[in-house]
């Protein structure tokens, strides 16, 4: 039996909770007043002291600070606090380290210029604004929603420089100003502010090797003005029977001698190309300040990348000896062929790459800020040399241009599926490690696809274009399978006694079906247009599903959805005189796509025979042939008609390039692995 206490209660109302009382004094003094007044009555009753402990140290709404502290230091709140605290601070450890290992293990991204294709346009052939017959700045702007057609994001606009035209812009008058037949320097600017709200990137065409001859720099060097004297490359020339004896024997890229006698200044200039272009003088230090200013005017422009193009042909041999013949026997003759020499004392030079590297500093200073990293790009097509056009990459410690482009696909003498694969792995084996590749099937100075090969393979180039690893570059019209024009279409009339050589590949872009192809709403073109362009043309192709135009985008959009192909391995299969075979894979990834494309005759390969564990069957993801779309095939007997070209896609638990057998021909830049639990990328395999 539990023992009784005596506690003394009130009979006017039991127990008193003081926890609310807000002034002590009052209250005290309210208590001494009434007990004078009236003396309670008392009796002793028995309490359990369990209960009164229990009534007194319950937790209750608005408890006073005291009180409060009563119960925080209980071992049952205090336990509770505490381990909620260290959870907190685990957590926040955990997502921190979470954070720092994904940023570590995580790939870089690939930049823009790596992650779309770059569009090339000749401004003077794609769209005319104003109907006088050339196309302009303006025009490109109007036609800007057809690049975001194609699933494009970066576009190329060739030389547009105030210029005589003498070689269709690339000899400026003024590298400041825009030549008034594409518009003005507000239409430039609106044409920038158009492309960035698109969400688009463009690139622009820098010559610095030579200007035109009506340049302020020649004519102030020509008269021996102050520090303009030295600015182009001048020698003494002799005079003989009435004619003058250049130097040496020393070629320009055109064809007769690159000296040219000048009667104001009395001395010959020296010019690679035209007469009408002479070359600056690279060994000055104030025109290599100048090509710099040249280059910080147009960035700060808004400009998103330059392509420079003849950096080869920037610096000469001081010493002027004669170039060797290639054919010795000609030692003594007059040689007038460019390609009758070796030209070791006019191209590449001791100190030229230092020059590159120059523009690229430049360059970066307008990088810094996050998201306008500016693309550099070399123009220069060395041909059989291709360890000199690697050499624009620059080292793994020295950054020199983005990436050299690629033109192996374009000087292809013949086409099968063996000389592809040569191109192919020609530029990809050479390549420095770490670098990122880049394709082109077009130009503005190669003739277009089916005039080069054929209309029938239209279709493979592009697919092969858009499905190699790196950034393919589209020359304008590739898309819709555009044809060069007849030469006999072609006058010196057309361009101001400029060369005709390359203006087949030069007509205007067909967009539709009307007068003039929908290039100008005026009466005639700078060019003729081409005589299939009611068939050939953007408008009819976008509403036929089995068109170029359809496949292309296609092909684009699958080269943006599809991991493997924007930054995957690609490992070369098969090739043989008709067919060449490759793969796009990625690490963690067990789909494959995998490319079959003939550029001979009618063929059926054996993939079987050539891929270990190669499934027996594929399902055609794409095909030149719409119609085959979806279709499965069977891996050991791929049959290709001559211009087909068919797109595999299969799972695999053993892809390629994980292989022994294949060691040696796969690539990969920008390696990166596919994690299915995390659905995300990261670079430890």
């Amino acid at each position: 039996e539990a023992r009784s206490l005596p506690m003394e209660l009130s009979e006017k109302g039991g127990v008193q909770n003081n926890g609310f009382v807000q002034n002590e004094d009052f209250e005290d003094k309210e208590t001494a007043t009434s007990s004078q007044e009236e003396m309670p009555k008392t009796c002793s009753v028995d309490v359990d002291p369990v209960a009164v402990e229990e009534a007194v140290l319950k937790p209750y709404a608005g408890m006073p600070k005291e009180v409060l502290l009563q119960f925080s230091s209980q071992a049952r709140y205090r336990v509770t606090r505490e381990i909620l605290f260290w959870l907190v601070i685990a957590g926040a450890i955990v997502l921190v380290c979470a954070t720092i290992a994904i940023i570590a293990l995580s790939p870089k991204c690939l930049d823009w210029w790596q992650a779309s294709p770059i569009y090339q346009i000749y401004p003077r052939s794609f769209r005319d604004s104003n109907m006088d017959g050339n196309g302009d700045l303006k025009g490109i702007q109007e036609k800007l929603d057809h690049i975001t057609y194609l699933n494009i994001k970066t576009i190329w606009i060739t030389s547009f420089f105030k210029s005589p035209l003498k070689d269709l812009g690339y000899g400026a008058e003024d590298f400041y100003d825009i030549d008034p037949i594409f518009g003005s320097m507000t239409d430039f600017e609106n044409l920038i502010a158009a492309i960035h709200d698109k969400g688009l990137k463009v690139i622009m065409d820098l010559i610095p090797n030579h200007t035109s001859d009506k340049h302020r720099w020649f004519q102030l060097s020509r008269n021996r003005t102050g520090k303009y004297t030295d600015y182009y490359i001048w020698q003494d020339c002799r005079q003989a029977a009435g004619s003058v004896i250049p130097p040496n024997n020393w070629v320009s890229v055109f064809g007769n001698s690159s000296w040219e006698f000048d009667d104001v200044r009395e001395q010959c200039y020296f010019h690679q190309f035209g007469k009408e272009q002479p070359d600056l003088n690279f060994r000055n230090a104030a025109v290599r300040q100048e090509i710099h200013d040249i280059i910080k005017f147009w960035l700060g422009k808004g400009v998103d990348g330059l392509s420079f193009g003849t950096l080869k042909f920037l610096l000469e041999a001081t010493h002027l000896r004669d170039e060797p013949p290639v054919n010795k026997s000609q030692n003594g003759v007059i040689i007038t062929a460019y390609s009758q020499l070796y030209h070791d004392y006019t191209t590449t030079q001791v100190g030229l790459h230092d020059i590159v590297r120059s523009f690229r500093h430049t360059m970066n200073e307008f990088s810094r800020e996050p998201g306008r990293y500016r693309f550099m790009g070399s123009d220069d097509d060395e041909k059989e040399d291709i360890e000199a056009t690697m050499m624009y990459y620059g080292t793994t410690f020295i950054q020199e241009a983005d990436f050299p482009f690629n033109f192996n696909l374009i000087n292809m003498k013949n086409l099968s599926g063996n000389s592809i694969s040569e191109a192919v792995n020609s530029w990809m084996q050479n390549m420095p490690a770490g670098k990122w590749p880049n394709w082109a099937v077009g130009s503005p100075n190669a003739a277009r696809i089916s005039t080069r090969i054929g209309k029938e393979y239209i279709n493979v180039m592009n697919m092969l274009l858009l499905t190699l690893p790196g950034t393919p570059v589209t020359y304008y019209g590739e898309e819709i399978g555009m044809e060069n024009i007849a030469s006999e279409n072609v006058s010196e009339e057309h361009v101001n006694s400029g060369p005709v050589a390359t203006l087949p590949e030069k007509s205007p872009m067909q967009w539709d079906g009307k007068v003039n192809a929908g290039f100008t709403e005026g009466n005639s073109s700078w060019l003729p247009v081409n005589s299939d362009y009611q068939s050939v043309n953007v408008e009819i192709q976008s509403t036929w599903s089995n068109s170029s135009l359809a496949l292309y985008r296609a092909l684009t959009l699958l080269r943006n959805e599809e991991l493997p192909m924007n930054r995957g391995w690609m490992c070369h299969v098969w090739n043989d005189s008709n067919v060449f075979v490759y793969v796009r894979e990625l690490d963690g990834l067990d789909r494959v796509f995998m490319m079959v494309l003939n550029f001979g005759q009618e063929a059926t390969t054996d993939l079987q025979a050539r891929v270990p564990n190669l499934p027996s069957e594929a399902v055609i993801r794409l095909s030149t042939h719409f119609s085959n779309a979806g279709k499965v095939v069977n891996t050991k007997l791929i049959k290709t008609e001559m211009g087909e070209g068919l797109v595999l896609e299969y799972t695999t638990a053993k892809p390629v390039h994980t292989m022994e057998a294949f060691q040696g021909k796969c690539f990969v830049a920008e390696k990166a692995c596919y994690s299915k639990a995390l659905n995300l990328l990261y670079v430890n395999c």
